[in-house]
């Protein structure tokens, strides 16, 4: 049985790079996605502060930072 990986998409409030992000998702057809806001989050600030966007397979524990193109994601979920 093939599961949906569990996509998760860290982004932050008012920040134009997620915006195309979640542009390049949409035009990679990518299945349906969490978006998790770091602001406010010590920890995933931590983490992600100065890499968001970045694309998560929570499943497979892979990351894809920004910046990424339609075919990258495809790659990643291939």
């Amino acid at each position: 049985m093939t599961t949906t990986p569990a996509l998760i998409l860290y982004q932050r409030d008012d920040c134009h790079l997620c915006d195309l992000a979640l542009a390049v998702l949409a035009q990679a057809r990518a299945p349906a996605f969490d978006s998790v806001f770091i602001d406010d989050d010590d920890a995933l600030e931590a983490r992600y502060g100065s890499r968001v966007p970045v694309l998560r397979d929570a499943g497979r524990g892979v990351e894809l930072d920004w910046p990424f193109d339609a075919d990258a994601v495809r790659r990643m979920l291939a």
